[in-house]
């Protein structure tokens, strides 16, 4: 039973929808079933210096140099 995203043609409202097999989820604005699952973007919590909260995405580039996914792909 996972929870997807989604977004409707209709009314172009973003929702969460929790999928029980072959189902068809519908917009919960409109209750229109033309609806299109999205990439969900993943984001994770974690202690910073001084005891601070840091809300991070799990694709961020971790050196700061440029803005790619992996430090594969620069020199730093």
């Amino acid at each position: 039973m996972p929870i997807y995203e989604y977004h409707c043609d209709t009314c172009e409202k973003d929702f969460e929808c929790l999928v029980f097999g072959n189902e068809r989820p519908a917009c919960p604005s409109c209750n229109n079933k033309k609806v299109k699952k999205i990439m969900s973007a993943c984001t994770f919590y974690s202690k910073g210096g001084h005891g601070q909260t840091v809300k991070a995405a799990a694709s961020a580039s971790s050196c700061g140099g440029c803005s790619a996914t992996s430090c594969s792909s620069c020199s730093h």
